[in-house]
Order: C-alpha cells, then sequence, then structure tokens
C-alpha cells in the first residue's frame, strides 16, 4: 500500500522478513562459538585470536520500493551482531517501519536497540551520516544521495556500506525456449513494478533471433494483468508517485526523440484513468550514447539492443558506470559460466532475473557500491574485528639489554 506493489508480491516480501529475522537469529546464536577463533603464527612464544565485536551504533538508511524487506535486510543482520539502530525509512514509504518498531516492542526488544527516525532525506538522513556518535552507515538508494552520504562519513572517517542504482543486463542467446526466456525477461523489468535497483533493464539479445522474441515479448507484456494492486492476480500496480511518474514518462519520451523505437507501451494504460500506472515498455532502435541505455529509469521500462557475437555480447553488458546485477540465458552452460565470469556485476543469475535469498551476498562494484547484504556477509558489515596476541613465553623479551646485568 505504501509503494503501489501489487499484493502477492507484498505476501512473498512479508514471508522474506519473517525468513530474514529467522536466518540472522541463528548466525546471532553461532557467532559466540566463533569468538575467539585460534590464529596460527610462525612463532611458539605467542598464541593469536580473533575476537569479533558490535561495531556499535549504525544508521540504516532505507528505500521506499521494499519499505520492510530492505529495512529487515539491515535491521536483522544489526541487531544480531549487537548492535544498537537507527532506522530511517524512505519519508515515501515509512508506515511498514513504524509498524517494525511495535512488533520489536511488543517481543521485549529492549528500549534504545531499536530507534525508527522519520524525515527526509536533508532533515534525518543528513545528520546520521555526519553524525560523530554514528559508528556506521548502511544505505540503500540512489548513486546520487549515496555519494553524498559517503562524502559526509569521510569527513569523520566513518565506514559505509552501499546498495546504489543499476542499469543491469540480461544477455539472451539465440539457443533459448523463447517463452521461457520472455516470462524471465519481463520478470526482470516488471518486478516491484519495474522499482527495484538490480532490474535487468537492458535486455541484449542476439540478431538472429530478435525479430522473433521481441515479438513474443510484445505478446507476454500486452498478456500482463495491470490493476490497482489490492486486486487478485495484480501483477503490474503504480508506481510510487506523480513525481516518479513525470520522470518515466519523461525518459520515455527523451528516447523518442533521440531516435528510438517505441516497440510497446510507453503511456497509461486506457483501462485505468487515475493512479500513477504506466504500462509495460519496449523500447527498440537504441544506441549506446541514448540516455535510455545509460540512465537508471526507475519503472516498468525495457530498452533493446542486438548482438552477433559472445564477446560483442560482453561489451555491451559492461557498457555501463553500474555494475549491480546481471543475467545470462542459455541453454548451453559452458556459455553461461564463461559469460558470468565475463561480467562485471556483483550479483548474476543464470537462465533466471531478479531471485534474492537471505542467505546469498548482495551488492555491487563501481559506482552501484560497495560491501555486501545477506548472508554471513551482512552479518560481517556490522562487526569490528579485534586481533589479541598474547606472550606466553616464560622468557624475557631479550631484544634490549637488561640494565640488571650491568
Amino acid at each position: 500500500m505504501d509503494c503501489g506493489k501489487p499484493l502477492d508480491e507484498t505476501a512473498c516480501d512479508i514471508d522474506d522478513v519473517a525468513g530474514c529475522f529467522e536466518y540472522y537469529a541463528d548466525l546471532a546464536e553461532g557467532l559466540d562459538a566463533k569468538q575467539k577463533a585460534p590464529v596460527s603464527l610462525p612463532m611458539e612464544t605467542f598464541n593469536c585470536h580473533v575476537l569479533k565485536e558490535p561495531i556499535g551504533v549504525v544508521g540504516l538508511i532505507t528505500p521506499w520500493n521494499y519499505p520492510l524487506l530492505m529495512a529487515t535486510w539491515k535491521v536483522a543482520p544489526a541487531l544480531a551482531a549487537g548492535c544498537a539502530a537507527i532506522l530511517k525509512p524512505s519519508d515515501l514509504a515509512s508506515v511498514t517501519c513504524l509498524e517494525l518498531a511495535e512488533v520489536c516492542n511488543e517481543v521485549g526488544l529492549p528500549p534504545g536497540v531499536l530507534n525508527i527516525l522519520t524525515g527526509s532525506g536533508t532533515e534525518a538522513g543528513a545528520p546520521l551520516a555526519s553524525h560523530p556518535h554514528v559508528d556506521k552507515i548502511a544505505f540503500t538508494g540512489s548513486t546520487a544521495t549515496g555519494s553524498k552520504i559517503m562524502s559526509a562519513a569521510a569527513q569523520i572517517v566513518k565506514p559505509v556500506t552501499l546498495e546504489l542504482g543499476g542499469k543491469s543486463p540480461i544477455l539472451v542467446f539465440e539457443d533459448v525456449d523463447l517463452d521461457k526466456a520472455a516470462e524471465w525477461t519481463i520478470f526482470g523489468i516488471l518486478w516491484t513494478n519495474g522499482q527495484i535497483c538490480s532490474a535487468t533493464s537492458r535486455l541484449l539479445v542476439q540478431e538472429s533471433i530478435a525479430t522473433e522474441f521481441l515479438d513474443r515479448l510484445a505478446k507476454w507484456c500486452k498478456n500482463i494483468k495491470i490493476s490497482d494492486p489490492m486486486e487478485e492476480g495484480c501483477r503490474l500496480g503504480p508506481v510510487v508517485s506523480a513525481a516518479q511518474h513525470e520522470k518515466v514518462m519523461k525518459f520515455i519520451s527523451t528516447a523518442k526523440s533521440e531516435g528510438a523505437t517505441i516497440l510497446c507501451g510507453g503511456a497509461r494504460p486506457q483501462h485505468l484513468k487515475k493512479g500513477y500506472f504506466v504500462e509495460p515498455t519496449i523500447i527498440t532502435d537504441v544506441t549506446t550514447s541514448m540516455q535510455i541505455w545509460r540512465e537508471e529509469v526507475f519503472g516498468p521500462v525495457l530498452c533493446v539492443k542486438t548482438f552477433s557475437t559472445e564477446d560483442e555480447a560482453i561489451e555491451l553488458a559492461n557498457d555501463t558506470h553500474y555494475g549491480l546485477g546481471a543475467a545470462v540465458i542459455s541453454k548451453d552452460l559452458d556459455r553461461c559460466e564463461r559469460v558470468t565470469k565475463a561480467l562485471q556485476a556483483g550479483i548474476v543469475w543464470v537462465n533466471c532475473s531478479q531471485p534474492s535469498f537471505s542467505q546469498a551476498p548482495r551488492g555491487g562494484n563501481k559506482r552501484s557500491g560497495f560491501g555486501r547484504e545477506l548472508g554471513e556477509w551482512g552479518l560481517e558489515n556490522y562487526l569490528s574485528v579485534k586481533q589479541v596476541t598474547q606472550y606466553i613465553s616464560d622468557d624475557p623479551w631479550g631484544w634490549y639489554q637488561s640494565p640488571s646485568k650491568h
């Protein structure tokens, strides 16, 4: 309800929220067993072990597209690590995070361990980034805002974890099952109404199947139920706000003015007169200099280029400042492995797009940020490593001549 997400998607999110808390509860229970992990040294006169300690007070700044789930991706590992957390949700979608605070209160989380700070980025997020008593910032959002947070944190050498924007490619080779590949391609751009940083929004399709595949893709798009997100069976709801709707439509009109072709979509669905709806949109005849190829839209808009060879596909896929996700679809698993290694992305999906699991690391390269959330890597974000080395010999160190021997 906060962001226009279809009800079925929201139900999946809530299942994932519960699963994420359970996963990190298990990891938290295992932390004590990993304390004092011994370190092998080349000198027998010393023992060494490692302590992992909570980093302290952490500021968690989250976006509106997954208002509760992405908050959980930060809150659960932070609490599991023993940190106190200040969660700053998006001012466009704060309600579920306030509900989370109520739940934490009900289950007996001590006061002050989790704090919810609502407000705009300027009045609430920026002070967290620069505050001397906040020991770390974990941020998910736009690259522009992430850069500002990084600058503010740098003034006091505060560590940050950033998951930022994306312009992820999906590579479809000529040996695919067209319908299976079409559905994953559509899922990769329409999940969360296209408002997901890892959306595979650049389709690279092999020339030999391009015409047939795009025709199939357009048919899939036209078959999707676009409706009030609370309606049963809705698969595409509205974008989050009037400003976002205007931004998406401007991307489409700019693509047209730059010479691209709107293969399907590109407008408001005719049966929906109210709400910030955008039809699933496929844009072809795209060049690598166009805005639609280079910039993140954050809406249900897919741009398309063709390729002839595997090397050309990889070159086009990596032709971006971003590096969050990428997908490769092919029946040739050797090819999939080669392409996976060559793609400059923090996540690669093989014969699928967008699945995310609490157990697997998530994060990007290049201007998509750094650090990893989820899995054991997500817990490490909130732990400080302390080396403890002990001299265990009965003999004196003997580096200096003892004054008592004169």
